[in-house]
């Protein structure tokens, strides 16, 4: 459990701040650090060795099948073993299970204490790395006061919407307003837990290191500061970002993260700990480059309206980033840290705001639509789970 204090500082969100907040939607969206800190079993350094075997630089998407239709407001994916897919709800608070084989959809059941509204409410899920022995499914979810995260035990074998037990709460008061909430958490591949926060709106939480908004935290599964933290006594791992909802490793356990820009540029990012990616002070790349600013350059960049990026899974070499306000897929390969080639659009507008793509053991994609969360056009069978075949 949590065993510290944090301050949690709200903030109410303009409008002017809500064109270019998260969700994207119809209208128009828009210091130096500390040197990294080595973090064992964090992953490779971004420095690596390109790979021997960079990605071809044109790639091809094939929707081989959609997977299930008729979910509301999706957000967080997690796989199982044996290739199921949990799917969270964020203005229900309900968690369903989708066979990967057919597409039933079995409820879990609901996440207590779930405050939806604006961009908050049950956001990203994830299992336990030791699943097979505690079963234990993460959510990170909006209540009355904060974003926080709780475990649940799920118990497949009893009623469907009675599976889930009551939540453990691991993690609290992460700031929480109508915009930027973050959400997204993964078990990377050292087996801690990290989260993506947003900064509410309130720009001057994304460089205050006391803050938990704006941020990518690090913990234990026990939601503890992880051994190798920047700072022993502190979830933050690094810090100055926007509004992160992409979370992905690649094959050298480097992190990468997207999150949204203002008016002007959305981000894909590879993550050290202890760095400052800017924002507000800078919001893409800043001139002269890190060295010169003092803060991490993004890899990738793209004009707001052409991405909004929410979730994010490498395969086949690349960086795969679904985009709500830009309706398409992006495929940025990589060769190491660096691009193959510009990044290539597809699926552009056919089925509208992409949420969340997540990676099948096959290779293959699982990609979910969002246009049931108040910003988008749905159209019959909306939100669905399309199968990819990718390269």
């Amino acid at each position: 459990m949590q065993r510290r204090s944090q301050t949690a500082v709200l903030a109410a969100a303009s409008l002017l701040l809500a064109a270019g907040c998260s969700s994207g939607g119809a209208q128009p969206q828009g210091g130096a650090s500390s040197a990294p800190a080595k973090s064992p079993g964090a992953g490779a350094s971004p420095s690596a060795t390109p790979s021997s075997t960079a990605p071809p630089a044109k790639g091809s998407v094939k929707v081989t099948g959609t997977l299930a239709s008729g979910l509301k407001s999706p957000w967080g994916v997690a796989v199982l073993p044996g290739g199921d897919l949990l799917v969270a709800s964020r203005d229900t608070g309900k968690i369903v299970r989708v066979a990967a084989h057919g597409g039933k959809i079995t409820e879990l059941g609901s996440v207590p204490g779930v405050d939806p509204g604006g961009e908050g409410g049950l956001l990203g899920i994830a299992v336990s790395s030791t699943y097979g022995a505690d079963h234990q499914v993460y959510a990170y979810f909006t209540t009355a006061s904060d974003n926080r995260i709780a475990r649940m035990n799920y118990d497949e074998k009893r009623p469907p919407g009675n599976q889930l037990g009551a939540p453990d709460t691991v993690f609290k008061g992460i700031p929480k307003g109508q915009i930027h909430n973050g959400g997204r958490i993964v078990f990377g591949p050292d087996k801690m837990l990290y989260a993506g926060t947003g900064e509410t709106g309130d720009t001057g939480l994304a460089q205050d290191k006391q803050s938990l908004g704006g941020k990518i935290l690090r913990m234990t599964p026990d939601g503890e500061p992880a051994h190798g933290n920047p700072e022993a006594d502190s979830v933050v791992y690094d810090y100055g970002h926007r509004n992160v909802q992409g979370l992905a490793w690649d094959d050298d356990k480097r992190l990468w993260a997207a999150e949204f820009g203002q008016d002007t540029w959305d981000e894909l990012n590879v993550i050290e700990p202890g760095r400052n990616y800017g924002w507000p002070k800078a919001e893409g790349k800043a001139k002269g480059g890190a060295a010169g600013s003092g803060f991490m350059d993004p890899v990738e960049v793209w004009k707001t309206a052409d991405a909004s990026p929410s979730g994010i899974a490498y395969a086949k070499g690349s960086i795969w980033m679904a985009s709500l306000r830009g309706e398409r897929l992006w495929r940025i390969p990589l060769n190491g840290t660096k691009p193959v080639a510009a990044p290539q659009a597809f699926l552009k507008g056919t089925y509208g705001r992409l949420r969340t793509v997540v990676a099948a053991d096959d290779g293959a994609l699982w990609l979910v639509t969002s246009n049931t969360d108040g910003r988008g056009t749905p159209h019959k069978g909306d939100d669905r789970i399309l199968r990819l075949q990718v390269s």
